[in-house]
């Protein structure tokens, strides 16, 4: 665990108002951008000056964190709608190769060992640290990493920058277990009891506990594991006609309230022993249809089998389809998804019980414990008004999944694109085909390179996208096979550029909202940067996207961040790319993704050579 992280940057002050200008360039018109550009370099020679000297003191300061840190956690805890839809994403496991390993007792019992067993590495600071490849070629490899490993720490970094190898921050990786989002009035806490021995398993709406780890903290038997979960699968309690988790998803101020009623009607010791479980496993009892169910069911569920604020839960529906649903405020997908990954190699490649596995013969009534939780009447209003306004919420939401099978990220390196810059570029072109026009896109970037680095953001419109899509959209005709070829170039160095950029902390977004935040703490008045329209619209995020690829994850998926926008999670495999994408009403997802693919077969057409029609 030696490897040092070095502290997030605080870019140049003229360097995030250029970028930031940039990023606005292809969503404005010439007027709105010329007002614009004056706001910013107004804020660049006054105020902005003022509070960047103020941000890299404060840095200067605090080199035991980063800048953002401390905003970051205020703006995902202060934040009061409901983290169902709004915050929780999903990442859904693929199967067990071995078909017989899916059922879902069988697997359940497989996960919560691996877990714990992930849990112990990363307790006894035996997890290795990852390392972010900048340029693969050169630093992913055995050679490379024998270097490192005899490097002194103090160096190590330094040997590490030559080649562009970067290990990761893991000061998240705590608030994996024993944690919890408690709300309270204004801003949330976050709670993380390491004491805490036991695991939280919902199953129809009712909540149960039993210790995972022995008095000396270690694995209890898997064969005891598989005991207690049977037993819980089997126990015929009904769904109680007032299911308390359901209260995770309602507005913040709102279940703050309803909690202080819960401790005072002498529930305390019961919500303590949920806060505190190690994690919570969901035991559903539907099976899963096809892609969209399963993503609907792991994004929301039907809000009484889970407990939202927990940092994560692993969802196991009757068939063995498993995901992860998390919390966001503690932690970004970097950990999570490091989690997941292990979890699915230790299942899959040394799972602890099988098909043919007897669980123990332990007395499990006596082990396991279902909680019971005394309501009052005002408590049960609540929870029936929450269960209404959640069945409301999750109505609205539609999701719409598609595979382009016409190629991947073979092809798109052979031709020397980046294929996330491509996937990006058709969805750009997807958006312009729809409706006409260029939109404000927000991936999201990890900058765990850094100590306490959170995320960037990658600005995908550009006016380089913006040209291409519209040669491609509007002119097809008009240009040479060469000529659009030269354009997807284009699109895709300049792409390469902002996420090398916003990987190393050289992003605009986190900047200016760090400096905002600072004005706003001192109760300065907002300088018209902050209030100019365009800026309002840059972060008025219609496209929001993510992508991850992973040997463990089959698909990822959240909400749109805005009612009028998409949530579109993808993944570029070797010989194919997917979309999950998630739209409100105001927007046609379906639509959206038929042109999402034809863009992507316009894009391939014109890499093989072909005029397209």
């Amino acid at each position: 665990m030696g490897t040092r992280c070095y502290t997030l940057p605080v870019p140049k002050l003229e360097d995030t108002i250029r970028r930031y200008l940039a990023a606005q360039r292809p969503l404005l018109n010439d007027e709105q951008y010329s007002n614009t550009e004056k706001v910013a370099h107004d804020f660049q020679s006054g105020v902005g000056k003022q509070l960047h000297e103020e941000l890299v003191a404060l840095d200067k300061n605090n080199k035991h964190t980063s800048y953002i840190s401390a905003p970051w956690f205020d703006m995902y805890l202060s934040a009061r709608e409901s983290v169902v839809l709004n915050f929780n994403p999903f990442m859904s496991f693929n199967p067990d190769p071995k078909p017989e390993y899916n059922d879902q007792l069988v697997r359940a019992t497989n996960m919560v060992c691996s877990a714990v067993r992930f849990m112990k590495t990363l307790r006894a600071g035996l997890l290795e640290p990852e390392v972010f490849h900048l340029n693969p070629a050169k630093s992913d490899t055995d050679s490379f990493k024998k270097l490192i490993r005899w490097v002194p720490p103090s160096i190590s970094w330094f040997g590490a920058y030559m080649v562009n190898a970067y290990p990761l921050d893991m000061s998240q990786y705590f608030r994996l277990f024993n944690s919890t989002r408690i709300p309270k009035y204004k801003r949330d806490e976050l709670l993380t009891d390491n004491k805490g021995h036991h695991l939280l398993v919902i199953k129809r709406g009712n909540l149960y506990v039993f210790d995972a780890l022995d008095r000396d903290g270690n694995l209890i038997k898997p064969a005891e594991v598989q005991a207690h979960l049977k037993y819980i699968l089997s126990d015929p309690t009904k769904t109680p006609s007032f299911p308390l988790g359901v209260l995770t998803s309602e507005n913040r101020d709102t279940w703050a309230g309803l909690r202080q009623k819960l401790l005072d009607a002498g529930n305390g010791e019961a919500l303590h022993l949920v806060d505190s479980a190690l994690f919570c496993l969901c035991l559903d009892e539907e099976v899963m249809r096809d892609h969209i169910h399963i993503s609907h069911n792991m994004l929301h569920g039907d809000g009484c089998n889970r407990w939202y604020d927990k940092s994560f839960s692993i969802i196991l529906a009757k068939d063995g389809q498993a995901a992860i649903n998390f919390e966001h405020s503690w932690g970004d997908g970097v950990a999570v998804l490091r989690f997941q990954n292990e979890v699915f190699k230790d299942t899959t490649e040394k799972p602890l019980v099988g098909p043919g596995s007897q669980p123990a013969a332990v007395d499990s009534s006596s082990a396991v414990r279902r909680l019971e939780f005394k309501l009052t009447d005002e408590l049960k209003a609540g929870i029936t008004k929450a269960k209404e306004n959640f069945q409301a919420a999750v109505s609205k939401l539609t999701i719409d999944a598609m595979e382009f099978k016409k190629g991947g990220k073979e092809q798109l390196k052979k031709k020397k694109l980046s294929p996330d810059a491509i996937s990006q570029l058709a969805f750009q072109m997807g958006f312009l085909r729809q409706y006409g026009q260029t939109v404000a896109t927000y991936e999201s970037c990890s900058t765990a390179a850094f100590k306490h680095g959170r995320t960037e953001t990658i600005r995908p419109a550009t006016i380089h996208t913006k040209r291409c899509a519209k040669a491609f959209v509007e002119q097809p005709g008009q240009h040479t096979v060469e000529q659009l070829q030269g354009l997807l170039t284009e699109c895709s160095k300049y792409h390469g550029q902002l996420t090398k950029e916003a990987a190393m902390g050289q992003g605009f977004d986190r900047h200016l909202f760090a400096m905002r935040y600072l004005a706003n703490s001192k109760g300065m008045a907002l300088h018209s940067l902050y209030q100019d329209p365009a800026y309002t619209a840059i972060n008025h995020n219609i496209l929001s996207t993510s992508t991850l690829t992973s040997p463990a994850v089959s698909l990822g998926g959240f909400a749109p961040v805005v009612p009028d926008g998409f949530g579109v999670g993808y993944g570029v495999h070797d010989e194919w790319i997917g979309c999950n994408v998630s739209s409100y009403p105001a927007r046609n997802v379906h639509e959206f993704l038929k042109c999402v693919h034809k863009s992507l077969e316009d894009i391939f057409t014109v890499l093989d050579g072909k005029p397209i029609n």
